[in-house]
């Protein structure tokens, strides 16, 4: 070994800084930290898809801190084996099931009624269950998939939950959003792309919609103690992109497969949310947009407030919510 190093100096030393420059460009592709040390005990956290990716990670993470934990899902064996795996990593019995499909109008309304007849509290309700990049597919009411499950069944939900939510104030709502919605547009003539779908434009117009719908919502929030995040949780390894993926070309996937050495790791892609869920500076913080556990600046159609207000209407309108 020792004469081969110093047979072949510049060969070891050329393997070590690439090898040091890679492990470098992963850490800082990692992005930030949630260093906050605060406790949840006594406090009620829900979270839509929390059985898979950032969702179950977030729950870990919470359940920690001593929160009740409700995973809302769809897919309820999943989501009881991710429960099951919570507890266990968490040392946190108090993490529960409940059913819940945002495709359906209908099953959003049941479990706000489940909810408001079983918890006496809600202090973090943590809107991240998603689909990106699907086939032009309709929700249960007839809406464009990607803007039915990933605005609209939120929009719903959060409103049958905000008497309870401001009944428990200081409470929480955070949105996971995405850097897709700098992107986006918000086409009013044509909300459910009807006429030109495309998989990414209506995922980016539906990640603008979360981040309006945080901006609007923080408004009409003013002065109940409920606040509203809304975040970019970066490029990670989870099951998001699994429309997206099979439809690339073959010589795409063997040049993005080395690339996802780098990508974040669901417990490192849960972090943002993390941090607008418990960050004690944020208390007085509401409406603003995130990334890398540090406030960011949307991009300029996501400070629209005249759009911002426009969407709710017409979202409220959509659900039939008076």
């Amino acid at each position: 070994m020792r004469s081969f190093v110093f047979q072949y100096p510049k060969t070891i030393a050329l393997v070590t800084v690439t090898g040091m420059g890679l492990v470098g460009v992963k850490k800082w592709m990692a992005g930030g930290v949630c260093r906050s040390k605060a406790r949840l005990d006594g406090k009620t956290v829900l979270i839509t898809g929390g059985n898979t990716g950032i969702g179950k990670e977030t729950a870990v993470d919470l359940a920690r801190r001593g929160a009740r934990v409700i995973l809302a899902c769809r897919d309820m064996d999943r989501a009881n084996k991710a429960a099951e795996d919570v507890r266990k990593r968490s040392g946190n019995d108090s993490v529960i099931v409940k059913k819940l499909d945002l495709a359906s109008l209908q099953s959003v309304r049941q479990l706000a009624t489940d909810i408001l007849a079983s918890e006496e509290r809600l202090d973090v309700l943590i809107n991240n269950a998603g689909i990106m990049s699907c086939p032009k597919w309709q929700t249960e009411d007839g809406f464009e998939m990607q803007f039915g499950v990933n605005h609209l069944g939120h929009f719903l939900l959060t409103n049958c939950l905000l008497d309870l939510l401001k009944k428990s104030a200081p409470s929480r709502i955070v949105n996971i959003s995405s850097l897709a919605h700098e992107r986006g547009q918000i086409d009013f003539n044509d909300i459910n792309q009807e006429k030109d779908y495309r998989p990414w434009k209506s995922y980016s117009q539906s990640k603008l919609a979360n981040v309006l719908f945080t901006r609007e919502l923080s408004n009409r929030l003013q002065g109940s103690g409920v606040t509203t995040y809304s975040l970019h949780p970066g490029v990670i390894r989870t099951e998001l992109g699994r429309h997206f993926w099979p439809t690339m070309p073959l010589w795409k996937r063997a040049v993005y497969t080395p690339l996802m050495f780098f990508i974040k790791s669901p417990t490192e892609g849960a972090q943002t949310t993390i941090y607008c869920a418990v960050e004690e500076s944020l208390q007085n913080e509401s409406g603003l947009y995130y990334s890398d556990c540090a406030p960011k600046t949307a991009a300029p159609q996501g400070l629209d407030d005249e759009a911002a207000k426009k969407l709710w209407d017409l979202s409220a309108s959509m659900v039939g919510l008076t």
